[in-house]
């Protein structure tokens, strides 16, 4: 039996116990950790107790209870990519700080184009672009990968009033390239907003990302203004917390 130390609580340190023991590589990724009875006995617990360190471990992303498998391991980076967002916003066609920065980590950078449409966006989507009840929009959905593995859900409205058609979006122009469409018609982006919330992923979001649904998430949001400071486009990027590291950087405006 494990000895646990007081009075530091106990399900605490069977957590940490486990965290230990899959970062040393005892419980390798894509292995199950022992049942939940198992680990009762080893620690001289109730179940309760278990549980509790398990959904802790769940809760950071170490491990994913599956049906019928129990608490598998999963890949957890070692170290976090860098979302760079700079004052001065890239703008030209095919410049894209998500391929940079995987790059950078020696990656090969990829996204797919999964949906691009006509549709009523949400509504909280529909109050950023000031859009009335019913009106439409242009969504452009992209899943993005280093190498093979998914880390970012980018989805683009543009309102059709500004997009004109589905046909602006092809063909397709990588993540960026919109902006200078968005131009030829009058509506060049020359301003941005970002907003940033961290919540839990949606089982949609979990799926493609391969983490436990509820896991911290990046929700960040990046609205274009045009020079009538109308809104001409909401993109939102959804990246797993424990996967990245946002950084910002501006420069200091100089007195008149």
């Amino acid at each position: 039996m494990a000895d646990l130390e007081q009075p530091r609580a106990r399900y605490k340190q069977v957590a940490e116990m486990l965290r230990d023991a899959i970062k040393t590589g005892e419980y390798p990724v894509g292995t199950t950790l022992p049942s939940q009875p198992e680990l009762a006995r080893t620690y001289g617990l109730n179940q309760s107790s278990i549980s509790r360190a398990m959904a802790m471990l769940q809760a950071e992303g170490w491990i994913r209870t599956e049906h019928g498998r129990g608490s598998v391991v999963l890949e957890v980076p070692r170290v976090k990519r860098v979302r760079r967002i700079d004052k001065e916003h890239r703008s030209q066609p095919g410049d894209s700080t998500y391929a940079d920065e995987i790059t950078k980590s020696g990656l090969t950078p990829r996204t797919l184009l999964v949906q691009c449409e006509s549709v009523i966006p949400p509504s909280d989507v529909a109050e950023v672009l000031r859009l009335n009840e019913g009106d439409e929009s242009l969504v452009r959905q992209r899943q993005m990968f280093a190498d093979h593995r998914p880390i970012q859900i980018a989805t683009s409205y543009i309102p059709m009033e500004v997009a004109g058609s589905v046909d602006i979006a092809m063909p397709d122009t990588g993540p960026t390239g919109m902006y200078a469409r968005l131009a030829n018609r009058g509506f060049g982006p020359v301003r941005f907003t970002e907003d940033i919330e961290v919540r839990g992923a949606t089982e949609p979001e979990a799926t493609f990302l391969d983490i436990v649904t509820g896991q911290p998430v990046f929700a960040v949001i990046r609205t274009a203004f045009d020079a009538e400071d109308r809104p001409v486009e909401a993109c939102i990027n959804i990246l797993a917390a424990l996967q990245w590291r946002l950084s910002y950087s501006w420069t200091q405006e100089r007195d008149a």
